[in-house]
């Protein structure tokens, strides 16, 4: 196997004059572009996060804001005002200094109708932004928003650069981006590669990292190698020096290979799921998700497909994550005979092929998901184990770069992603609140009790009422079975061994994150 990967490697070519001052990483896909402000996706995001900062990072705990942009902050008791302090010694790769002006025009941005954020609500409801001075921010909020520090964690919420934005217009992120990063962009060939190069004036990286910059290298090349043995052979055969995109069932090869390094992020929030639209009348009984739940063996799926690379879910939230509610723990358990008999109970009866029915309708729903490797081999073993009971799934895979478009005609009875987070709020505020349907609540769930306890959870002023309404979230959401959790992914960077100081953060998919301890 190893043989046959390095002799694609060749076909690869050489990266370019690989030297101590030149990072080399690989990507499996590009975006369309790098305004973090106008997507969720995380080919944009990894890119931001390294040439753009936030006002709060995300300490490796995944779960603890700490100062960044903003030194300090203080929050008033009603928590409505944020008056954040920021550093006066920031400057953005152009060499503008960074001030509070800055720091207004993004959010302004963000929120304006214009640009359409689909994660503007990361931000809080603004109701008014001011600058007392060039290096303060008070960020009001209508309501209480009991997660906003940990959300301006977040890719969406980096500090743009307002003259650039403004001398750009449309074109920005797209022919260029300024930022405060440890990186700054230099060049982009869309799909196929992305040159960074070091920002000589930061010195204002987080505590999280033993370096505050700058970074050790002049230059970071990110080259896109769409395919997964491409990236395998590139790693196994030296050209690259790090990617976090390593295919997980090649983990085992690299963790052996004398020139590679492996390192998991931990902690590391992202589910693969399936949700069901609980207005189409073939999944609208609780029955029927609940018996397709409980009828798959996730254990043997993580071991089989994801090769150990991942743990078996039985919660939505991760029990490392914030505001995890360990009663929900035991709600779904594997129980092939007990899943028989809700489908029994619900009217669905094996016909002559084994496949139930009832009112002349077969039970085989719909199953829309990317026709990426992970996520097709989990639908069809799953298929395999529904068939057992008397259902088929009629799986529809989707390519990356359409599957999007497709869920949002909602022509399915159920899907799949697998979907990043940051805490028990954040997946919930994401997927179940009714203000999101149709999407990304593709489950078309309209719950008073829900939308309630997810407001409650949001102005919440102390973090044990934060966690109690979004305990009441959980505990609704998994009795409903409004998905099905299957596998918590562990995600990976691959080093080469002269690569030293790589530690993965878990935010967003990124890994790399800033990069400011990495050397050779």
């Amino acid at each position: 196997m190893i043989k046959a990967l390095l002799s694609v490697a060749f076909a690869l070519g050489t990266v370019g004059s690989a030297s101590a001052q030149t990072l080399n990483m690989m990507k499996g896909i590009d975006a369309p572009h790098y305004d973090a402000q106008r997507t969720t996706w995380g080919p944009t995001s990894d890119i931001v996060n390294m040439i753009q900062d936030t006002l709060v990072a995300l300490d490796w705990d995944g779960r603890t804001p700490i100062p960044y942009l903003a030194k300090s902050w203080t929050v008033s008791p009603d928590g409505k005002l944020y008056t954040f302090k920021l550093r006066d010694d920031v400057s953005f790769c152009s060499g503008k200094k960074m001030t509070a002006e800055d720091v207004i025009f993004t959010f302004k941005r963000l929120k304006s109708p214009e640009i359409k954020g689909p994660f503007a609500w990361r931000a809080g409801n603004i109701k008014d932004l001011r600058a007392p001075d060039p290096y303060t921010v008070e960020y009001e909020l209508a309501e209480p928003f009991s997660e906003l520090l940990l959300q301006l964690t977040m890719f969406t919420n980096a500090i743009l650069n307002k003259d650039n934005v403004e001398a750009l217009g449309k074109d920005y992120g797209v022919k260029g981006a300024d930022g405060t990063g440890p990186w700054c962009l230099e060049s982009w060939q869309p799909r196929t590669n992305i040159t960074l190069k070091r920002h000589d004036a930061y010195k204002w990286g987080p505590s999280m990292y033993k370096n505050k910059g700058p970074v050790k290298f002049d230059k970071m090349v990110i080259k896109i190698v769409p395919e997964d043995s491409s990236r395998v052979a590139a790693m196994m055969a030296g050209q690259f020096d790090t990617t976090h995109q390593f295919p997980s069932q090649f983990i085992a090869q690299a963790k052996v290979s004398p020139m590679l390094t492996v390192t998991e992020a931990k902690p590391n929030f992202q589910l693969l799921y399936f949700g069901f639209k609980t207005t189409r009348p073939m999944v609208a009984d609780k029955r029927v998700r609940e018996a397709m739940s409980i009828a798959i063996d996730r254990g043997a799926i993580a071991k089989a497909i994801l090769l150990g690379n991942a743990d078996p879910a039985f919660t939505i939230v991760d029990p490392a994550a914030l505001d995890h509610d360990p009663k929900t723990a035991g709600l779904v358990k594997q129980d092939v005979e007990r899943a028989k008999q809700l489908l029994d109970e619900a009217g669905w009866k094996p016909g002559a092929d084994g496949i139930r029915e009832k009112d002349g309708m077969k039970l085989a729903p719909k199953v829309y998901y990317t026709a990426n490797a992970n996520s097709a081999r989990v639908a069809e073993a799953i298929q395999g184990y529904l068939r057992k009971i008397g259902v088929h799934w009629n799986l529809q895979p989707w390519d990356s770069t359409i599957a999007s478009v497709k869920m949002a005609e909602q022509d399915y009875e159920i899907w799949s992603v697998t979907v990043p987070y940051l805490s028990a709020g954040d997946l919930m505020n994401i997927y179940f609140d009714s203000a999101n349907i149709p999407t990304p609540n593709r489950m078309n769930w309209k719950d008073a009790e829900t939308d309630l306890w997810l407001k409650q959870g949001r102005a919440a002023l102390t973090p044990e009422d934060r966690a109690k309404f979004y305990a009441m979230v959980q505990q609704k959401v998994m009795t409903e079975h409004l998905w099905m959790p299957v596998l918590n992914i562990n995600m990976h960077e691959v080093t080469n061994k002269k690569l030293k100081g790589m530690r993965p953060h878990m935010i967003y998919q990124n890994t790399f994150y800033k990069g400011l301890d990495a050397s050779f």
